[in-house]
């Protein structure tokens, strides 16, 4: 369904004034990441896809009169009556709120930021699995998360993205002796997939720091990827010059609220799209750039499918409730730095049962620390906690989930989901 409906997508944000990069004929041009065998992914300004797209999307939102926005907004709760979602508890500037609606979609993102290194936004907290696992809507392969073997490394949170295009145009890794060392260990070297290509430079930074050598493209560098040339040059890097410092981050995540092919949670009247959603196309990793796509494609079907749903025969009433004034941001902070620093070390590229079984036991502790009106911090911690539950139930490494005392794929366990 995603090859087959994604290009009418894509050609509808065209229509809408997304400008995507063209080649001579005019026709798209197209280029090729990370363990894919053909010229596939359409690319916007060289390396800005994704502002382009939500640069397209914003502009139709406000020229639209019938979408309305709230801003300074986060939803804190699902609100359920007889095993529906009949809305969102929120605070809307500080204030408590209770928005009703016929239909809830919840399009929050990932949760990069569990982890102590990540390429996600701050934002990008785990909310929507939390408020969701809560609510009663079933949750899938939380045990998966994609490492981008690339982010730029540097004392900055979140990391700056090294594309994995950069590497498709032929630029290199090497370790701290400047050797190169993918091709030993996988035949696609710097194009293998990510898990592999990211579990072999977390093995060198043992010996020290790893470096994406860029220098072969050199002026064409500027013009093929301009937007990672202003991240570089920005922090002292001239990559036609320069060695690029680059370490693993955590960057997506496969599992999430299960939905059907319109986007439909198994908690009625509740939808998910985007990274929160487990769609089923990921599998267990993410292939480079179709979560864009899936974006566009479930997100077409989801709009769809909500035209179908009937209106609540009765609005419940409003409950009373208050928003929890946040007792000490700055423990709050702590928390979640302590959380971040735990799975990365016990739940990240590599894991082991004793590691995870410790990290659960520091994440309870966490959790009875955390300040009054922390929600965010909750979530980080619920988050965390369903990833290292379906990691310690899944005895094998299999695509993002890498056990290092189960380090090959049981059979037994193909085609099984780990469902909270």
């Amino acid at each position: 369904m995603l090859v087959e409906e994604g290009p009418a997508r894509v050609r509808e944000l065209q229509t809408a004034g997304a400008a995507f990069d063209l080649d001579p004929t005019g026709d798209l041009k197209l280029g090729r990441e990370a363990a894919h065998s053909k010229n596939r992914i359409v690319h916007a300004h060289g390396d800005q896809t994704g502002a382009e797209v939500a640069r397209t999307l914003i502009d139709r939102v406000h020229e639209s009169e019938r979408v309305g926005v709230i801003e300074k907004a986060r939803v804190l709760d699902l609100i359920v009556r007889r095993d529906e979602c009949v809305g969102v508890r929120a605070s809307i500037a500080g204030r408590a709120a209770e928005i009703i609606a016929d239909v809830t979609v919840l399009a929050t993102g990932g949760c990069g930021q569990v982890f102590r290194y990540t390429t996600n936004p701050v934002v990008a907290t785990g909310d929507g699995f939390a408020i969701a696992h809560r609510a009663g809507a079933r949750l899938a392969d939380m045990e998966f998360v994609q490492f981008h073997p690339t982010a730029l490394d540097t004392p900055e949170n979140p990391l700056q993205l090294i594309s994995e295009a950069v590497r498709g145009e032929g630029a290199i890794l090497v370790n701290a002796a400047r050797e190169r060392f993918m091709v030993k260990r996988h035949q696609l070297a710097e194009l293998a997939p990510r898990d592999v290509v990211a579990r072999a430079i977390f093995r060198e930074q043992r010996q020290g720091s790893v470096h994406l050598d860029a220098r072969k493209l050199g002026e064409n560098f500027t013009k093929r990827f301009p937007g990672i040339f202003s991240i570089c040059m920005a922090r002292g890097i001239d990559p036609r010059r320069d060695l690029i410092p680059v370490t693993p981050a955590a960057h997506y995540m496969m599992g999430g609220v299960v939905t059907d092919l319109c986007g439909r949670s198994t908690l009625k009247r509740l939808y998910a799209v985007g990274e929160v959603a487990r769609t089923g196309v990921h599998g267990a990793n993410r292939l480079a750039s179709n979560s864009l796509l899936e974006g566009l494609v479930f997100a077409e079907r989801t709009a769809r499918d909500l035209s179908t749903i009937e209106p609540m025969r009765s609005e419940p009433p409003a409950g009373k409730w208050h928003v929890s004034a946040l007792a000490d941001r700055g423990a709050a902070h702590v928390s979640a730095d302590a959380v971040r620093a735990l799975m990365w070390e016990h739940a990240g590229i590599a894991r082991t049962a004793s590691g995870l079984r410790s990290a659960l036991s520091s994440l309870a502790n966490i959790e009875e620390r955390l300040p009054t009106g922390a929600t965010e911090e909750q979530n980080l911690v619920e988050t965390a906690r369903l990833i290292i539950e379906a990691a310690l139930l899944r005895k094998e490494s299999r695509g993002g989930h890498y056990r290092s005392d189960f380090p090959k794929p049981e059979p037994s366990w193909q085609d099984r989901h780990i469902e909270q």
